[in-house]
């Protein structure tokens, strides 16, 4: 009989290290649906969502869950990821991770979520065969501030307003 220690296996993760602290981003749901089979010309826009509540809080870790929808518009697919990011350090270091970035108005941890949380974004939009989000959404100095409603100190629902991106038509080969 086989045991696994879920300790250890939580060491496991993938993480990310900002400003000496550490992220680990476990995902427990994916969705993706294709919303239009037609492909998109013109200008796609990119709507992003956000709920952020933390979970646990003790000496050096913060456990928060989260929620991040990305839609496009026009209508063409919409992807939804939910998992835990645990953060550990330092607790100074920790609660700047938690604030909100005075430019950008998003929390500075979503940064390293996102960043983890990316390549499953494109592989589902490409398995799917839909645009996929760029990896500098909320980087792009394109980025509109976000709207941001919080509702406790432990919890932060975050709304961007639309990113946008060109895209073409697909060329339609000819022959003669």
């Amino acid at each position: 009989m086989h045991s696994t220690d879920y300790t250890r296996r939580n060491h496991n993760l993938p993480s990310v290290d900002i400003g000496g602290v550490e992220i680990q981003v476990a995902i427990s749901s994916i969705t993706g649906v294709k919303l239009n089979e037609k492909p998109p010309t013109g200008t796609l826009t990119f709507d992003v969502g956000a709920k952020l509540e933390e979970k646990e809080k003790k000496a050096g870790q913060v456990t928060v869950v989260f929620l991040l929808t990305v839609g496009t518009k026009p209508n063409i697919a919409k992807f939804s990821i939910e998992g835990t990011a645990t953060l550990t350090g330092k607790d100074a270091d920790i609660e700047k991770l938690l604030q909100i970035d005075q430019d950008t108005k998003i929390p500075r941890m979503l940064y390293g979520v996102y960043q983890h949380i990316f390549t499953v974004l494109f592989l589902i939009s490409t398995l799917l065969e839909t645009p996929y989000p760029p990896p500098d959404l909320f980087h792009s100095p394109k980025q509109p501030t976000p709207n941001i409603e919080i509702s406790s100190v432990a919890s932060a629902a975050i709304s961007l307003p639309e990113q946008t991106v060109e895209t073409k038509e697909p060329k339609k080969e000819t022959t003669a």
